[in-house]
């Protein structure tokens, strides 16, 4: 079946599914595949479950005579086609964002601001993947005004597919940093996988980015391009200062050299925030959105999943950032957490995973970083960290921790929580 038959499928469908166990009345399923899954062995079941069609790869899968069932040459790319044939359609202007570092955060603070003046369709969760930005676009409707799409990565040509399925009309790089070095091989191989946004928006011709101007790396690779600059100078177009960290961000922003100062008091932790927080107020300037709802939007977003939560407990107060972990996230959050006004500080920090061969190295440059910076009470969480020349408490792993912290609990502390997500830091929070 050819992509514009299976459109007008998709369109007298309710919605797209790939779970066979959430399968609303009349959807459509398309039956995808894992390492340890075949989405084909459960298209009966979702046809049972009320959708109405189900797109497979595998013809044993397809009963002969059974319209219900399309057989395809293969259910991921048909997917991503039919995501990118519905996006054209529409026409909808899609904001592309990818980086590093921020970038979930970013999209959710762009999002919140374009949301005071238009319908915006933007990227849920994390779902920034070949699967996920495709059933982001097929979420798309004509009430929405505006998408913001995120675009993760983790080796080289991941951001070009993703772009040519989306293909937005503007882009924006949070930053790059040493992350999935195990997949990209080279700090170089991050930056010249996130430029691959850059590179597309180039092909077009007279593309809008939106250029964190501090940023030495991002300048290197936005050549050719049209930039709409935010950082700290205060000749660009959205220039601004950080005024408060104790300990949540507190900036101020204004528009040009001429503009007024407008004061905005978020509910994120971390100077590292600043640059996402600028972004937002850049992105919104940019669409028409007034300046008081700008400042109104980053003053109630309320960050969530462990991503730069303030915390108080009975005993403990907690800065939980404990969704993911790199060399350059995490250098950043202790840097802050350096800078804090708080008494009686303390660190629990996990393993950082997907580094390849640079893991030994940065994993010591952390501990040595805290060595430097006299830091003692520092519990390490993990192998890798624990491989490293220290004086500082290990554990193996969280339910370990979890068990001394059963026995023998921190009080009276402010305690900084980051780790990869695999070393599930976020379970400890219960025992703090």
């Amino acid at each position: 079946m050819d992509i514009t038959a299976l459109y007008q499928i998709f369109l007298g469908c309710t919605g797209i599914t790939t779970d066979s166990r959430n399968c609303p009345e009349g959807s459509l399923f398309i039956a995808l595949k894992g390492d340890t899954f075949n989405g084909n062995a459960f298209a009966a079941k979702a046809l049972e479950a009320g959708s109405a069609y189900a797109v497979v790869d595998e013809a044993a899968y397809a009963p002969a005579g059974d319209t219900r069932y399309i057989l395809v040459d293969n259910c991921l790319h048909t997917l991503q086609q039919l995501a990118n044939y519905h996006r054209r359609q529409l026409g909808t202007r899609i904001i592309g964002i990818t980086g590093t570092n921020g970038k979930t955060t970013t999209k959710e603070l762009i999002s919140a601001v374009l949301s005071q003046k238009y319908n915006v369709l933007y990227t849920l969760g994390n779902l920034n993947n070949p699967i996920g930005v495709p059933l982001t676009l097929l979420r798309l409707t004509t009430e929405h005004e505006l998408g913001v799409v995120e675009m993760g990565a983790s080796h080289p040509g991941d951001i070009k597919e993703l772009v040519e399925i989306a293909e937005p009309d503007y882009g924006i790089i949070t930053n790059v940093g040493k992350a999935h070095l195990e997949g990209f091989s080279s700090f170089e191989g991050v930056i010249r996988t996130k430029g691959e946004l850059y590179d597309y928006l180039r092909r077009q011709g007279n593309s809008t980015i939106f250029l964190h101007q501090d940023n030495p790396y991002l300048r290197e690779i936005a050549r050719g391009l049209n930039p709409i600059t935010y950082g700290e100078e205060n000749s660009l177009y959205i220039n601004g200062h950080v005024t408060g960290n104790s300990p949540y961000l507190a900036f101020e922003w204004r528009a040009g050299k001429e503009g007024e100062f407008h004061q905005v008091h978020t509910r994120l932790i971390g100077e590292y925030n600043f640059p996402n927080a600028l972004a937002a107020v850049t992105i919104g300037h940019f669409f028409g959105v007034e300046a008081e709802k700008i400042d109104k939007a980053l003053n109630e977003y309320e960050p969530r999943n462990n991503r730069s939560q303030l915390k108080k407990t009975a005993d403990n107060t907690l800065i939980i950032d404990a969704y993911n972990a790199n060399p350059t996230s995490m250098l950043a959050a202790i840097g802050n957490f350096r800078n804090m006004q708080a008494e009686k500080k303390m660190l629990i920090l996990g393993d950082m995973r997907e580094l390849g061969k640079d893991s030994a190295e940065e994993h010591q440059r952390i501990v040595d970083y805290l060595e430097k910076y006299g830091f003692e009470d520092v519990i390490l969480v993990g192998e890798l960290f624990a491989a490293t020349r220290h004086t500082y408490t290990t554990y193996p792993d969280a339910p370990a921790l979890i068990a001394a912290f059963q026995k023998n609990k921190p009080c009276g502390k402010t305690i900084l929580i980051k780790g990869s997500n695999g070393i599930k830091l976020n379970t400890v929070v219960d025992y703090l």
